[in-house]
């Protein structure tokens, strides 16, 4: 970050730290710092804004965030990757293949991941139609893990030409509503190609 502001770039870095326990007895411990990766984060804080203090003139062009990620297992219920291995009787049990301790973001980043897209890209959240359309690289993906959606908002979604549109297997009631949704999203492809995924 110190580099960056005085070069005028955007060099980028990644942390990585195992979340190792602080000892009981540490003062760590005692400032209400549980582990190693806690210390971290306010160290990457307190860095951030001793920098922005000292390079006043330009701070706005400085970007002293970071976003923290814990390695965990998938978002995806194993019948998402192996439906083979279950009885066909019992699969109408996995209707939702997500895992229930899951949020957006969480699905966010794993289909970001999926897709090749930088965890650093920029990310903003819209409100289409009352629903919550998280925007990546500036529209380059469109995502929105609600449930209940319609037409419309897909439509407000296509409107917006993204590479890529992402919804959960739940956001539709049934088939026939997905196939209106590829509809929609073929009608914008005079102007660009839009691809549809439902996770």
């Amino acid at each position: 970050m110190l580099f960056n502001s005085k070069t005028n770039l955007k060099v980028k870095y990644v942390l990585a730290q195992i979340p190792e326990l602080c000892s009981q007895k540490s003062m760590a411990r005692k400032k209400g710092f549980n582990n190693i990766c806690e210390i971290g984060k306010e160290r990457i804080r307190r860095a951030g804004q001793k920098i922005l203090k000292q390079n006043l003139s330009t701070q706005e062009r400085v970007d002293t965030g970071f976003r923290n990620f814990k390695l965990d297992s998938s978002n995806m219920k194993e019948v998402y990757y192996t439906p083979d291995k279950f009885i066909p009787e019992t699969l109408s049990l996995f209707i939702d293949n997500v895992k229930p301790d899951r949020t957006p973001e969480d699905l966010l980043f794993q289909t970001m991941n999926s897709l090749g897209i930088e965890l650093s890209a920029k990310i903003q959240e819209k409100q289409i139609l009352n629903k919550k359309v998280f925007s990546v690289d500036d529209g380059y993906l469109l995502a929105c893990f609600d449930e209940s959606l319609t037409e419309d908002v897909i439509d407000e979604m296509a409107q917006l030409l993204p590479t890529y549109l992402v919804i959960r297997n739940t956001s539709v009631d049934q088939d026939s509503i997905l196939d209106n949704f590829n509809q929609i999203v073929k009608s914008y492809s005079m102007q660009k190609e839009i691809k549809i995924k439902v996770i």
